[in-house]
């Protein structure tokens, strides 16, 4: 069979990302971000945080008519005002610049100053920062006004909330950090009436509300940070947040966003949400034309060698259907992944879409949203396909019994005209007949069920086995280093990137359940697993308990096994 190669010899890394040819969309350079820094004035106010925004100019280049924060470009005079600027001891050169360009941009834009006679350290007064000329064209540079009063910037009080950096697809970027710093007493913010008009004070929660009325528009960044806000209940316990990261200068979070198109409608979304893994990789360079709706009845084009037909068969445990896979072209055949449940019409879809040109039909489990539509789709192929897998064990439940006609062996290649290699990792714990396969040429890790995106799987004893799980992630982890994989693409959700962070938080999530289980069995040591769930579950809906239930007797077998 000279599709099927077997090798179990260990390999060295591949390659750490999708070969350029494999992708969809041609590779074009994003526009390069330009250095700026924004400000959130803060105060509060009997009903929470308020902050202080102004609508751009409908003649802006960038985000006109939107509501802001102030802010603008870093220029070189923002460096050097160093001498006139306060800053703490783990404030860096570049931290103070930043710094020093917000507390610029908001004297310019609304008015107010940030700063302290150098003298006695008072806080400057409003009739002082009237006096000076607010002009960007003005003789005297901003710093050599603040030096000619005797003034030092207060620099030391402003702090890194967020560092954004603009979409990829947007012809005009910038490397933004977004600072936060309280309002100083006794001014009153002036909209230049030039760049910005319509200085006014808002409560975070009230701002969202009013753009999702359509009657405050607002950019994607400017409303993540507003969302994140709501959290705090007062400026002291935002600024406390922002000094408790400040030993490094770190932001709280850090975003790059990516666009891509639902009900045919742009949407953006940051790092930690499910889309962005697969925005990623199917338009690395932030081109905005991938569809990230639910559908069934068409394969997703993921790259020019990898599809995805989902079938449909939503549910609390499926997500929105179990993902079929297609690994090859019409030159070489496919490989399919997980062809589903037994469903005629899932079955017929797939056929199509491969012309049933398929070489290799693998299912990553027996369970049945995955394994029966196996058998159908090889009878329907002339050439019959072998169906490779591993058997299910005796512990399987009686809708999960599955036999391959062929075993696969951890460490097999399973090649299409040396184009296209997978090899296959034995992962048991979420089954005990569970595997993973790794695309070599492209860095990709197809995950089953072990790593889904936007849930955790179910380790359901006896044919689940926790001990398996976590050993098996660590395996996943090893392989995704050797193999140099970025992606992985689930049975259930969404490709998902930074396949080895992704994999070390699922980890520590497991782990962090775990404690939460054993505190629970410690604090009703007589009890039993019906006792402990609602303990060790109460941040989940009471309706998924019945489901949250068969893990937690996973752990607790865990648990039991590792006290002797």
């Amino acid at each position: 069979m000279p599709w099927r190669l077997l090798e179990t010899q260990p390999v060295s890394i591949i390659g750490s990302m999708v070969r350029p040819t494999q992708l969809l969309h041609p590779l074009r350079e994003p526009a390069p971000p330009l250095p700026a820094a924004t400000v959130l004035l803060l105060r509060d106010s009997p009903e929470g945080i308020e902050v202080l925004m102004t609508r751009r100019s409908m003649q802006a280049s960038f985000a006109p008519g939107a509501y802001v924060f102030p802010g603008g470009g870093i220029d070189a005079g923002d460096a050097s005002a160093h001498p006139i600027a306060d800053r703490r001891p783990t404030q860096d050169d570049t931290r103070l610049t930043q710094a020093i360009a917000a507390v610029r941009e908001s004297f310019e834009e609304l008015g107010v100053l940030l700063a302290r006679h150098a003298d006695d350290g008072r806080p400057v007064g409003a009739d002082l920062v009237a006096s000076m000329d607010r002009s960007t064209r003005a003789p005297v540079s901003f710093a050599d006004q603040c030096a000619a009063l005797g003034l030092r910037l207060a620099t030391d009080t402003v702090f890194t909330l967020a560092h954004w950096i603009t979409d990829r697809d947007l012809p005009k970027r910038f490397d933004v950090p977004f600072l936060a710093a309280r309002m100083p007493e006794g001014q009153t913010p002036t909209a230049d009436d030039h760049e910005q008009f319509e200085p006014c004070w808002v409560r975070p929660a009230d701002a969202l509300a009013r753009h999702a009325a359509g009657h405050f528009f607002m950019i994607f960044p400017t409303l993540r940070t507003l969302e994140r806000m709501s959290a705090y209940a007062d400026v002291d316990a935002l600024l406390d947040a922002c000094a408790r990261r400040a030993e490094g200068e770190g932001p709280l979070w850090t975003s790059c966003p990516r666009a891509g198109l639902v009900n045919g409608k742009e949407r953006r979304y940051m790092e930690h949400e499910h889309p962005y893994g697969e925005l990623a990789m199917v338009c690395p360079d932030g081109q905005i034309v991938h569809a990230l709706d639910w559908q069934s009845e068409q394969p997703v084009a993921l790259l020019k060698n990898v599809r995805r037909l989902t079938a449909p068969n939503p549910s609390a445990m499926t997500g929105p259907g179990t993902n079929s896979y297609l690994v090859g072209d019409a030159e070489t055949g496919y490989i399919v992944i997980d062809p589903g449940p037994n469903d005629a019409g899932h079955i017929e879809r797939l056929y199509r879409a491969t012309g049933g040109h398929i070489r290799m039909i693998v299912c990553t489990h027996s369970h049945s949203d995955h394994s029966p539509a196996a058998a159908p789709l090889q009878t329907m192929c002339a050439e019959r396909p072998p169906i490779l897998g591993l058997p299910s064990a005796p512990t399987a439940r009686a809708n999960a019994r599955f036999v391959p006609d062929q075993s696969l062996a951890d460490g097999e290649r399973l090649a299409l005209a040396a184009q296209h290699t997978l090899r296959v990792v034995h992962t048991p714990g979420h089954a005990a007949n569970h595997l993973c396969l790794v695309l070599e040429e492209d860095g990709l890790l197809f995950s089953g069920d072990h790593v889904l995106n936007g849930s955790t799987t179910v380790v359901d004893p006896p044919d689940g086995n926790m001990n398996a799980y976590l050993d098996s992630l660590d395996t996943l982890d090893a392989s995704c280093a050797q193999h140099g994989v970025e992606f992985i693409l689930p049975a259930h959700g969404h490709v998902i990137g930074d396949a080895r962070k992704a994999i070390g938080h699922l980890k520590a999530h497991r782990l962090k359940r775990e404690a939460k289980i054993a505190a629970a069995m410690r604090q009703r040591p007589d009890g039993t697993p019906d006792d402990w769930l609602p303990i060790a579950y109460d941040d989940v809906p009471e309706r998924m308990w019945p489901v949250a239930a068969r893990s937690l007797a996973a752990h607790v077998e865990r648990i039991r096994s590792m006290a002797g």
